[in-house]
């Protein structure tokens, strides 16, 4: 049932939230997730009809005018940030769909089931690994792994929380990642392909071509879905920027879905704030003699 003491709306338990996007499919609609920076996002992502919002370091850091990529470095406390906007903006704000929180599961400094049961606690429905390692490779990926911060941390957590029987909806970037993820006992998978394409802090030449995500994001779900058929996979990033983006990536391959957070609160306000703007700036007015 939904929160026990208001009812209606958060937390969720781990079986609701999944009742919930089957019904979704059932009904014929894709699962649509969007991330929130702050509260007014949240508020009108909800009305919009989203199924799911995730709160994570990289949407506070968005709404300020930085690029998303901002999340993934050491400008704060990740973990902090993610639980900070959930309990004062977006949780009360929210009155329906499940929010998730964003765990930067590799933080060294705190002891991940002690950290989920607050986020449980605080009343979120569930978890999203961001920051992710799964989108850093090289040298220092690898460097990662070495010290025991890397993303097999974000796989750990993910098998931690099914036993805490919470909700679990992951990044993954490769083939790999997927089966590990859907091994751990993941509920959804994200099939991130790069940072956001796109408007005034989006990446540029960083990206592949949408061709390219979709072979790429299928060959997550068939890796994902060879270790378990009920795991469901959403498209997210690079080159999937609209709504007509991601009914492509859905029509050519299993994903059942879209996560969207540069591509929903952050084009959103870019456009329509500049296009108000500019409107207001055209009114006319009487001349000073």
């Amino acid at each position: 049932m939904p929160n026990p003491y208001t009812g209606i709306g958060n937390p969720y338990t781990r079986t609701e939230v999944l009742e919930r996007l089957n019904n979704t499919l059932s009904r014929g609609e894709s699962i649509i997730v969007a991330g929130a920076g702050c509260g007014i996002s949240a508020k009108f992502i909800e009305k919009g009809g989203a199924d799911m919002i995730i709160i994570y370091a990289s949407g506070r850091f968005r709404m300020a005018g930085a690029g998303s990529i901002a999340g993934m470095m050491a400008y704060g406390d990740a973990n902090a940030i993610a639980m900070d906007i959930g309990e004062y903006e977006v949780l009360p704000v929210v009155n329906e769909i499940p929010v998730i929180c964003g765990v930067h599961a590799s933080d060294p400094r705190r002891r991940m089931w002690h950290w989920l049961e607050q986020v449980k606690a605080m009343g979120f429905s569930g978890i999203n690994n961001f920051p992710t390692h799964t989108i850093i490779d090289g040298q220092f990926g690898q460097s990662l792994e070495e010290t025991n911060m890397g993303v097999q941390k974000e796989i750990d957590t993910v098998a931690l929380a099914r036993k805490m029987d919470i909700f679990t909806i992951t990044y993954v970037a490769t083939p790999e990642e997927a089966q590990k993820m859907a091994a751990a006992g993941a509920d959804a998978v994200i099939a991130h392909v790069g940072c956001t394409v796109g408007g005034s802090i989006g990446v540029s030449d960083a990206s592949i071509g949408l061709d390219q995500a979709a072979e790429a994001t299928q060959a997550i779900c068939e890796a994902a879905h060879s270790v378990r058929k009920d795991v469901m996979v959403l498209s997210h990033g690079g080159p999937i920027l609209t709504p007509s983006d991601a009914a492509y990536i859905n029509e050519r391959t299993d994903t059942v879905g879209f996560v969207g957070a540069s591509s929903i609160e952050r084009m959103a306000v870019e456009q329509s704030i500049t296009d108000l703007t500019r409107e207001f700036k055209a009114i006319p007015v009487k001349r000073i003699k």
